[in-house]
């Protein structure tokens, strides 16, 4: 039994939860279990909220100097997890890391230039550079028959032209959750650097490998990932901690730095809200028992889902992530069209999930589901999918 209680129900209602609040709008009804927006339904760790509280008995919330250790602390949890030895003067504050990839395809990507997305993946990596009138360019990742993904890079080389700026990474990988291997990643380095390619490696689920699996960050690959590369990092989605903005971003080429961070600056874009150091210091060194305890209720729900639906609604098969809470739902085995599984779900179920077609057409079939709340909603959700299925 550990210390923290993630069978706990928190009542968000009034709270202006997006996930709660926002039911009727997206999805037509309220009266849904919510299992759509990526955060999670635990309490933030309760060192974040004392430091925050320390902070608020201050009552003057005037301009703010960055804490001296709020960069080491990030500096050391990075080396620590992920043997990444960085530099203090590579990081900024970023305000979002989709606001960041915007940023990014401002300051990279001309009038007709490109961008390359590898879908299924993260919906804002098309939208974002699509509303900032960038084309778009698709290298879908190649789906084996036993759920795995891998990137089909003789595609990425025909789909490649001079007019392309900049690669979006997902890593991990949303939705499916891998973590890309180290190959793959020098592979993938190798290939845009030679081309000139800006990666944009989002890597804010990095803190919730599962299983005692490891995350690879992208730019520590080889020097030539490195110099080619821009990574996104927070620790909001490992310490549920979104509404406080919190993001950073990490250049060790200089030229690339002194172009995207002066852009920034002179924008005042890398100048981070009072309390985004504060929780950040606190979540980095005191939340990590409370980040292992977390994980392992996780891996226990994902258990959960297989085991349910191999005995029960074996038409839906859950491919197991390699990190973060979120399953990627097989149910093509159903043999509905895209409008069809999305009213079984919304209007039979009554369950809110994010349907798999959101993140490209290569996730035609798919379900994506948050399993980051108490066993007894996700006993509930599994319940009401079953009748929905079988009647």
């Amino acid at each position: 039994m550990g210390q923290y209680d993630f069978d706990k129900l928190v009542d968000r209602s009034g709270s202006g939860a997006y996930k709660y609040d926002r039911l009727e709008q997206v999805f037509g009804r309220p009266d849904l279990i919510p299992l759509w927006v990526a955060d999670m339904d635990f309490e933030t760790p309760q060192c974040v909220t004392d430091a925050i509280r320390q902070r608020l008995e201050h009552s003057l919330y005037g301009y703010t100097c960055d804490p001296a250790d709020w960069w080491p602390t990030v500096m050391e949890w990075i080396e620590s997890h992920h043997g990444w030895r960085t530099q203090r003067e590579w990081f900024t504050f970023i305000p979002g890391i989709v606001t960041g990839i915007g940023l990014a395809v401002n300051v990279f990507v001309g009038q007709g230039e490109k961008v390359i997305i590898q879908p299924p993946v993260y919906h804002p990596f098309r939208l974002v550079p699509q509303g900032n009138r960038c084309e778009v360019v698709y290298n879908p990742l190649i789906l084996h028959e036993d759920g795995s993904y891998t990137m089909d890079f003789d595609n990425l080389e025909r789909c490649y032209d001079e007019k392309c700026r900049l690669l979006i990474l997902c890593n991990p990988h949303n939705p499916r959750g891998i973590l890309w291997d180290r190959e793959t990643l020098v592979r993938l380095a190798e290939f845009c650097h030679a081309h000139h390619l800006l990666v944009i490696s989002d890597e804010i689920h990095c803190d919730m490998a599962l299983w005692g699996k490891h995350h690879i960050p992208f730019a520590s690959v080889s020097d030539k990932a490195a110099q080619c590369s821009i990574t996104f990092g927070a620790p909001s989605k490992t310490f549920n901690m979104a509404g406080v903005i919190s993001s950073y971003a990490i250049v060790p080429n200089e030229q690339i730095r002194n172009r995207f961070y002066g852009w920034l600056s002179v924008n005042e874009l890398n100048e981070a809200q009072l309390f985004a150091p504060i929780a950040t210091i606190a979540a980095f060194r005191y939340g990590e028992e409370w980040r292992r305890e977390m994980l392992k209720y996780i891996e226990s729900n994902i258990e959960y889902v297989e085991q349910y639906c191999k005995a029960y609604i074996p038409e839906i098969k859950p491919l197991r992530p390699d990190a973060s809470f979120l399953i990627w739902l097989d149910c093509r085995a159903l043999h509905l069209q895209h409008e069809e599984l999305v009213d079984m779900f919304v209007n039979k179920a009554r369950l809110a999930l994010n349907d798999g077609e959101m993140f490209g057409r290569e996730g035609r079939g798919f379900m994506r589901m948050n399993v980051a709340s108490s066993r007894s909603v996700i006993e509930e959700a599994l319940g009401r999918l079953r009748q929905a299925v079988h009647g």
